[in-house]
């Protein structure tokens, strides 16, 4: 990500000290070339920020998101942890626990909305708090939010102030968990009309954590959004993002299946139903995505002949994507096969045959049920 150079000068951002680039406006750094000729420069990040009390999410490497977690266990600070609650699975971050150092971990659910009204919100607390232990954390507290329509966004800024005690804040999540909005909601709770943030300056650092100060002369730090590698959205183009990532509440879906029939979640993964008699599956994915029945025999054909037309979104311009597959049988009752970044598929009685395929490198996996 080469810096902006003039007479062999590098230029960093004078809002967070990032080298500024002028090529790649998604990437860390990015200012236009006319913001060069001003006397002082900022990125487009900071510009946000300044301006209009926005934070912009940036993607980070692998290297550079362990680069944080080390500076951040070296911290005495509480971590705020935001998981896409539609994508619990693909959007948590692995190994958080063992570079928390000491600091407790406040888990917040977000795009709560997304859930089914019908679903008790003490419930999702409840399974958020089990998988988070079966995964090694135990969070000092769990939260649900939704950010995009600031739904308990003063809850979370008074726990936030109540679990902090006094200290720093990091906020950490993968990209496309709404980190940024949640931030941003955060930041007009705290400061309301103020604006405290405007006239400040930023201090960060070339990983572009930005700083934004609290009422005691403390911080709450927005860390860039990491990369999981096997979420589905990596799978696909930017513009096909839409069919994936829901933006309002997700209508269920049952489909009554007899045996040997399959389920085509566009073209990006592919259910079968094996064994186990005539029975009930049903399907929480994003309203966008068409859901094809057909017969188990003919499925394969159908993938290798119409993915990308029938069957899209499929992956990047449209080809067909090397799907991977995993079988089980349902040993308990109220499973989910959840496919990490679409959804997933809720199994009430056990004793079914099946058989889930995800692209190569994507994450399908079963769970206790979430509804």
């Amino acid at each position: 990500m080469g810096g902006k150079t003039v007479m062999n000068e590098t230029i960093t951002c004078d809002g967070c000290g990032v080298v500024i680039q002028t090529t790649n406006p998604d990437a860390l750094g990015y200012a236009p070339a006319a913001a060069l000729e001003k006397e002082t420069i900022v990125c487009k990040r900071c510009f946000r920020l300044k301006h209009y009390n926005e934070v912009q999410d940036v993607e980070l490497t692998d290297d550079d998101f362990l680069k944080i977690l080390n500076t951040i266990g070296d911290t005495d600070s509480l971590i705020v942890k935001i998981v896409d609650i539609f994508d619990f699975n693909g959007s948590w971050l692995p190994g958080l626990h063992r570079f928390a150092g000491k600091n407790p971990v406040l888990l917040i659910g977000n795009k709560s909305d997304l859930l089914p009204k019908s679903v008790k919100k003490e419930r999702v607390i409840h399974w958020m708090r089990h998988e988070a232990s079966q995964l090694g954390l135990k969070p000092v507290d769990v939260m649900l939010t939704s950010a995009s329509e600031g739904k308990a966004i003063r809850e979370a800024a008074d726990a936030i102030e109540h679990y902090r005690n006094g200290k720093d804040v990091y906020v950490v999540g993968c990209t496309n968990v709404g980190k940024s909005t949640f931030i941003n909601r955060i930041i007009q709770e705290i400061t309301g009309e103020g604006d405290i943030i405007t006239t400040s300056h930023f201090p960060g650092t070339t990983l572009d954590m930005i700083e934004i100060p609290l009422s005691d002369g403390h911080v709450l730090v927005d860390t860039p959004g990491i990369i999981n590698h096997h979420q589905m959205a990596h799978f696909v183009d930017k513009e096909n993002l839409k069919f994936l990532l829901p933006k309002k509440e997700i209508k269920p879906k049952v489909f009554q299946l007899n045996e040997e029939q399959t389920l085509f979640f566009g073209g990006l993964a592919r259910f079968d139903y094996i064994s186990g008699g005539r029975r009930s599956f049903i399907c929480h994915v994003s309203n966008e995505i068409e859901i094809h029945r057909t017969k188990l025999e003919k499925a394969d054909a159908l993938y290798e002949n119409h993915a990308g037309e029938l069957l899209k979104p499929a992956g990047h311009s449209g080809a067909a994507l090397e799907l991977v597959r995993q079988e089980w049988t349902i040993k308990e009752a109220k499973t989910d096969i959840v496919f990490s970044g679409l959804g997933w598929i809720t199994v009430n009685e056990p004793g079914a045959k099946v058989a889930a395929y995800v692209p190569k490198g994507a994450a399908v996996t079963l769970r206790k049920s979430l509804i």
